[in-house]
């Protein structure tokens, strides 16, 4: 059995060598191994000296009498005479395990000793004690895990060293008579105590510089009461601790138990009175009364240090006195910025890109899809990107060879410009197709390394041996290829990624780590294989560098040549002097996290971050490279002395790479949620807190927090569009916009300044949850909806990401509509069929942006020109028609144009009830159901109605429009919606 463990632990912690070694981290591995058995050994050996030695110590020193020297025989020698015999063997075992338990809670503890031995200082004191804030961040819990380690061994020589004595006559219990004691024992535990109470004021004296951590007052850190009571109460016990311990120590030379029991009791009372009565009076009668005032000074040190740990204390806050009244001459000037607007949701769109790039049922595409930047048409315009990953064989195909040594990786990188959707309103791509084709030119596009790669895959051979790894299907061709003839096209795996298995020894090893004896016995293991493990980015980064915090959604992007992962990494603190703390997670869950189950950050919490690091994992063979992003920050500083060489300078970073890093979400989630309270900067009003805001639920889902977007967009006073992470905030207990805020999210800057329009309370300007009620209310928009569900709800509708973007002056919600089919049957996958628009309180509604833009603001939008739909007249929105003039001009027409509408409406419904829909035969059964709404505005409005013809069965077009005043109004055949 202990061969059997013995084997398991080598296996575990050689095989995690060779991965550190196959990725070119083993300084990492060893590093941290080393630290860890320093302090195991360290720690182990300290507990054993001090409880060890003080037991041996009882032993030695007790009486030279037999039983009974008290009295009569009493339980303890009965004890005795039984353990006696084995002794050793029980102080052995007992020492092992006391070893065994303190050396792994010691070596624990590595990262609090790197950060102490490698303390890097930050060049600021803290506002109460003066001290660099680096004691704090690095030197306080090491001397706090310090003494936590010296209680520990006290107490149980305290408790071993009574046991001893009391088992040989050290001291026994009697009645009448109390305790008797030899001078030995009394000695030995006077100075033990003694020591425990020295530990104490040792403790009290640290506990002052742990008040910057107090949550006792208004919020977190040293508030009045403590820098006022608390403060000298723990120095005062600190001086009567030393007192005691003195007092203790006279019983070496004074026997009897007067003096101990007066220290003892003089400890307890000082420090209840001392210590807890005297700060709850001071509480209670000096500070609730005039708290505002008391806590005015402690309130403003936790704005100040909050913001800046939190790296918010460079926000900007403008004024914006957001216009509600449109302007036709806004499209004009706005023109610039409508094309590039992102309407493509990628949280919506995996199914669309499964069903469209999937190519076989062995791939697949996570739920949530990726914003990139890509150049399209000239011009970089953000993009959805995912990379086409492989997923689980064949159904009835499932073994162990196909399932580690056949699909052994996903290929091919998809992308579609966020802008851009074809007349079926399906995304344009860029890059698609196996081998791909598309704009992004020659790249490697096996994917080996991803989010959803097996656990382990066996690759590699000799290239004169007949490759059995899928690459890519292929159609069935007639030639000499075989290849060719069996539809698909295997590979052997080139790279330097994974681990070498060529041998038996490492054979067996992987055998036992993953209790599989195929890896034995398989015979297409030959010299030349590896294996790949540890392959998710996320996975290999934290394993490469423990000591970050990574962002839960890395992207995929191709960067010279490859396709790689990138990964946004922070280091974070919980000991930053007077800064809220928060739980990581709460920070930065919202509902697309909630929703779409990505990876949870740690519960931890913190009260410092810094995106510090930047990260990439190559997609083909899986290095892992760390760039310093944040070259200041102190603990990343810390970090690098401690792990020498492993982080490298930011100027390493390619152009390329660069071109596609990013503002990380967590961090932006994060500094949001500080910002809901923390943008106010003055105590006062920080106290009343009148003024706080909320992140808004998502408008769609009514569930969770709405998530930033990444979309490019124009501030107000810029002359450019540039790739930003926005965000919304409305007051707390209200629905309306309080502010918008928004962060350059390019690669310009390490540190970008984080951008607030605060609307004035006085101005009631649309918040997202009111903007989505506007939206489903609008009798317009409720009708053109109940259309796109069809007949007992056979289609979907669904709502993609409300954009909150500056424009014309005011801020302008954009929404797009997707519909897809219920029936499971149906192949069901969203299509982008419309776009809601609103602008103060005028609702658009539209077949693309260009349209609905125009039923809000009038006027026309420049677009290309296969883009650009038919011009709207002006009108006003939610503007009622006039009754007199609804009146039909025609019955017969009426009910023919009736008929036409129903008939066109069930044939676009046939088109979508199919396994695979017919987007065909439904657009033209959409044209000939915007054609009867047309005639039927007409005919309401009084005016002629167009030839009325049946249409025929399977024509169609997209739905119509909806015009400003909310009625039906004519429309050209929908394009793809633009930007």
């Amino acid at each position: 059995m202990a061969i059997v463990v013995l084997l398991l632990v080598f296996a575990g912690i050689y095989t995690d060598y060779l991965w550190y070694d196959s990725v070119h981290f083993s300084s990492v591995f060893s590093t941290m191994l080393l630290t860890q058995v320093l302090l195991f050994v360290v720690g182990a050996a300290l507990m054993l000296v001090i409880v060890g030695g003080n037991m041996v110590l009882a032993h030695r020193t007790r009486p030279m009498f037999g039983p009974g020297m008290f009295g009569a025989p009493q339980g303890a020698d009965r004890y005795r005479v039984a353990l006696d015999p084995h002794r050793r063997l029980v102080f052995l075992v007992g020492m092992g395990v006391l070893a065994l338990f303190t050396g792994s809670s010691t070596a624990g503890q590595w990262k609090t000793w790197l950060l102490f031995a490698n303390a890097t200082p930050f060049g600021q004191k803290d506002d109460q004690f003066g001290l660099d804030l680096s004691f704090f961040m690095f030197t306080y819990p090491f001397l706090r895990m310090l003494l936590n380690f010296l209680f520990t061994a006290v107490i149980l020589s305290i408790i071993a060293a009574t046991a001893v004595h009391y088992l040989y006559g050290g001291f026994r219990i009697s009645s009448p008579g109390g305790v008797h004691a030899t001078r030995a024992a009394r000695v030995h535990l006077s100075v033990l105590l003694g020591v425990f109470v020295l530990l104490k004021g040792a403790a009290y004296f640290l506990d002052r510089y742990s008040l910057v951590f107090s949550d006792r007052g208004k919020v977190f850190g040293a508030s009045y009461t403590d820098v006022h009571a608390v403060l000298p109460a723990k120095g005062i016990l600190a001086a009567i601790s030393i007192i005691c311990a003195l007092i203790f120590f006279a019983g070496v030379i004074r026997p009897g138990g007067m003096w101990p029991g007066a220290a003892f009791g003089l400890l307890v009372l000082s420090a209840v009175l001392i210590g807890t009565v005297y700060p709850s009076l001071v509480e209670q009668f000096q500070v609730r009364p005039n708290q505002q005032s008391k806590e005015q000074a402690y309130i403003q040190r936790n704005i100040d240090a909050t913001r800046k740990a939190y790296g918010v204390d460079t926000a900007k806050v403008t004024e914006y006195s957001a216009k509600t009244d449109t302007d036709a001459s806004v499209l004009q000037t706005e023109a610039s910025a409508i094309p590039g607007m992102r309407l493509l949701d990628p949280s919506l769109l995996s199914p669309t890109f499964q069903q469209k790039q999937q190519i076989r049922g062995y791939y697949q595409f996570p739920e949530q899809l990726d914003i990139d930047r890509y150049s399209v048409d000239g011009k970089l315009r953000d993009t959805v990107v995912a990379v086409r990953e492989i997923g689980l064989p064949p159904e009835g195909q499932r073994n162990w060879i196909n399932s580690h040594l056949v699909y052994t990786h996903g290929f091919g990188f998809v992308a579609a410009p966020g802008n851009k959707v074809d007349s079926s309103g399906l995304p344009v791509f860029s890059e698609k197709d196996i081998p791909p084709v598309g704009d992004l030119g020659d790249y490697e596009p096996r994917v080996y390394f991803g989010e959803n790669s097996p656990d382990y895959s066996i690759v590699g051979g000799p290239k004169s041996a007949k490759p059995i790894e899928l690459d890519y299907p292929q159609q069935g061709q007639q030639g000499d290829d075989q290849q060719n003839k069996t539809g698909q096209v295997n590979s052997t795996y080139e790279g330097k990624g994974g681990v070498s298995v060529g041998n038996f020894f490492r054979r067996l090893l992987y055998a036992v780590k993953y209790g599989e004896t195929n890896l034995l016995l398989n015979s297409n293991i030959n010299p030349e294989s590896r294996i790949l493990y540890n392959r998710e980015p996320v996975d290999r980064i934290q394993q490469v560098a423990p000591f970050l915090t990574l962002d839960r959604d890395p992207y995929p992007s191709v960067v010279d040549g490859r396709i790689v992962w990138i990964v946004d990494a922070y280091t974070t603190s919980d000991s930053y002097p007077y800064s809220e703390r928060k739980s990581l997670e709460s920070l930065t869950t919202d509902v697309q996290s909630s929703r779409l189950g990505v990876p949870q950050v740690p519960r931890d919490e913190v009260n410092y971050i810094r995106n510090s690091v930047k990260a990439t994992v190559d997609a083909y063979d899986g290095t892992v490279t760390l760039y310093a992003w944040d070259e200041k920050d102190p603990v990343l500083q810390t970090w690098r002395k401690a792990f020498g060489g492993v982080v490298k300078p930011a100027s390493e970073i390619s152009q390329d790479l660069r071109n596609h890093l990013r503002y990380p979400a967590d961090l932006f989630k994060a500094q949001r949620e500080i910002l809901t309270s923390y943008h106010v900067t003055d105590a006062n009003a920080f106290f009343g807190a009148q003024d706080f805001w909320k992140v808004p639920e998502d408008p769609a889902t009514q569930k969770s927090k709405q998530p930033p977007y990444y979309v490019t967009m124009k501030m107000p006073g810029s002359d450019t569009e540039r790739f930003s992470l926005t965000t919304t905030f409305v007051p707390n207990q209200r629905q309306n916009m309080a502010a918008f805020m928004a962060v350059d999210a390019t690669a310009a800057t390490p540190n970008p300044q984080l951008e607030i329009l605060q609307l004035p309370s006085t101005t009631a300007v649309q918040g997202p949850p009111q903007a989505q009620n506007l939206f489903e209310s609008n009798p317009t928009v409720s009708e053109r909806l109940n259309l796109l569900r069809g007949t007992a709800g056979a289609t979907d509708v669904l709502y993609g990401n409300l954009l909150t973007l500056p424009f014309g002056g005011g801020l302008l919600y954009v929404e797009p509509v997707y519909i897809q089919p219920r029936a499971e049957s149906s192949g069901k996958y969203p299509t982008l069929r419309k776009v809601l628009v609103l602008f103060g309180e005028k609702v658009g509604f539209g077949d693309n942006l260009s349209e609905a833009l125009q039923q809000v603001f009038g006027g026309t939008v420049a677009t290309p020109p296969e883009q650009t739909p038919e011009q709207q007249p002006e009108q006003q929105p939610n503007q009622q028609p006039d009754q007199a003039n609804q009146q039909p001009a025609n019955s017969s027409a009426l009910s023919s144009a009736l008929d036409r509408a129903e008939r066109a409406f069930e044939d676009s419904q046939k088109a979508l009830s199919g396994t695979t829909p017919d987007w065909k035969a439904y657009g033209d059964a959409q044209n000939a159901l915007k054609k009867a709404l047309d005639d039927l505005a007409k005919l309401k409005a009084g005016t002629p109605s167009s030839t009325a013809t049946p249409a025929p069965s399977g024509s169609a077009t997209p739905s119509a429009s909806a015009s400003p005043s909310g009625s039906p109004t004519a429309a050209a055949p929908t394009p793809a919606p633009s930007g």
